[in-house]
């Protein structure tokens, strides 16, 4: 295996577009078996036909990342030397405008690495393919449900979860034991319940210990509006599902939340929403009995709290609209749908999220697995006691999803911002929770349209 620049791939003649971005760095790597980087398509061996193919993949990430990816990739061209695999990547501020710019050239690479709305836009703009087609080569049986369905738009199945997260509320026993609070039952706590612990937390704890850090966020937004109207903030279609009696009656919660004691005052509130690392949270001070968060992020806090921190499941879970919890796919493998080897894109993707060779090198960082078969192998293979903590809770929560999570469309990613900036005017008492129910509907239907 031997690196190779991207402009050294350009000399081939392959008609690539310019390089989105002064300064960019991009590592281009051929795992192939010809010893000058195996770059032409005759070079990788005989393809299922006897043919020899080559196929690009990339993805975003850090070099440990292209190390490990591409250990893989050589496993895998090892059992298929019919196939070279050319491999890119790029750091992720600089990934999604490459990729902009390769597709528009038509020359994406055939495996396409993609996340958070970005399958939805470019699928529905016909650049990807509909995995259907090569079902022969990639098989998606084995995956959850829940975090398949994050690669699924307009009836059809664009993209493959690498891995997956899931959200939860994080707790600290010590706060609680401290407070003289039991922990809840996570198999019926409400969200009046949710309120109410904190509360008693925060008056049984000393001046600046609370017993929530304010929940609002997107994400939970979403949980509770599942729970409200048994839809989430948007819907299958796109659309926007809010109304702004809903957005106002989680403004009220929030407020009142602060109002009883049990989340801090609006000034600190304002003041964490700029310091975003675990070590600056009240979490991860030791400073908020609970908070919501992904599972993903569980390491972080317990190491930036020095707590053995746990993960449970959302209030509300057991309501009329049952349980609104979802995973969502931390990256999704795509292939480009001007690939001229659909079958070897297939094989690959399906080597990566199913074969044990591949997670034995890959292991969690692209997530966790989301083959259950894949989770066991590595569980057997001995996992870091928090990582087994994030296994276990995806785990639990599968048995609980009854819904797919429905990613935003385009221009959905603002609704964080709006979100957060219409909470702190509600905290502040500088508009009322109804009002601001009504903005962030305005302002979000504006977003995405």
């Amino acid at each position: 295996m031997r690196n190779i620049g991207f402009s050294a791939r350009r000399e081939r003649g392959r008609g690539v577009a310019a390089i989105v971005g002064a300064g960019l760095v991009l590592a281009l790597a051929a795992c192939g078996q010809a010893d000058d980087g195996g770059t032409d398509a005759g070079d990788g061996g005989t393809s299922a036909e006897g043919e020899a193919v080559t196929i690009r993949f990339a993805w975003w990430g850090n070099e440990d990342r292209a190390a490990i990816t591409n250990e893989a990739v050589a496993i895998f061209e090892t059992a298929n030397p019919n196939i070279t695999v050319e491999t890119e990547y790029v750091d992720f501020n600089a990934y999604f405008d490459r990729l902009a710019t390769t597709v528009a050239a038509g020359d994406a690479p055939d495996v396409i690495t993609m996340g958070g709305a970005y399958p939805r836009e470019y699928g529905d703009r016909g650049a990807l393919l509909d995995l259907a087609e090569v079902a022969e080569y990639l098989d998606t049986s084995t995956l959850d449900a829940g975090a398949l369905s994050n690669g699924f738009f307009s009836d059809t199945q664009y993209g493959v979860p690498t891995g997956a997260n899931t959200y939860g509320v994080v707790i600290n026993p010590a706060i609680f034991e401290a407070a003289g609070v039991d922990l809840p039952d996570q198999d019926s706590w409400t969200w009046d319940d949710f309120a109410e612990i904190a509360a008693e937390i925060s008056a049984n704890t000393p001046d600046g210990t609370y017993g929530a850090a304010d929940p609002t966020s997107a994400e939970v937004l979403d949980l509770y509006l599942n729970h409200q109207s048994g839809h989430g903030l948007y819907l299958a279609d796109g659309s926007l599902n809010a109304t702004p009696e809903l957005v106002g009656d989680w403004f009220t919660y929030s407020s009142g939340l602060m109002e009883s004691g049990a989340t801090p005052p609006a000034t600190i509130t304002s003041e964490l929403t700029t310091q975003t690392s675990p070590e600056q949270s009240l979490l991860g001070q030791g400073l908020a009995a609970m908070s919501f968060g992904w599972s993903n992020n569980l390491g972080a806090f317990r190491e930036a709290s020095g707590q053995d921190l746990i993960l449970i499941r959302v209030p509300g879970d057991s309501g009329p609209n049952g349980s609104a919890m979802w995973q969502q796919a931390s990256q999704l493998y795509t292939i480009n749908a001007e690939t001229e080897h659909p079958e070897a894109a297939a094989q690959l993707v399906d080597f990566l999220v199913n074969s044990t060779d591949a997670a034995d090198l890959i292991g969690t960082d692209r997530g966790v697995p989301s083959n259950e078969t894949i989770r066991a192998h590595l569980s057997e293979q001995g996992l870091e006691p928090t990582t087994q903590v994030e296994f276990d809770f995806l785990s639990q929560v599968n048995e609980f999803i009854d819904g797919d999570f429905v990613i935003g469309p385009t221009g959905s990613t603002e609704s964080a911002g709006i979100l957060t900036r219409l909470n702190q005017e509600v905290l502040f008492a500088r508009t009322s929770p109804e009002d601001a129910g009504a903005a962030f509907v305005t302002e979000v239907t504006a977003a995405i349209s």
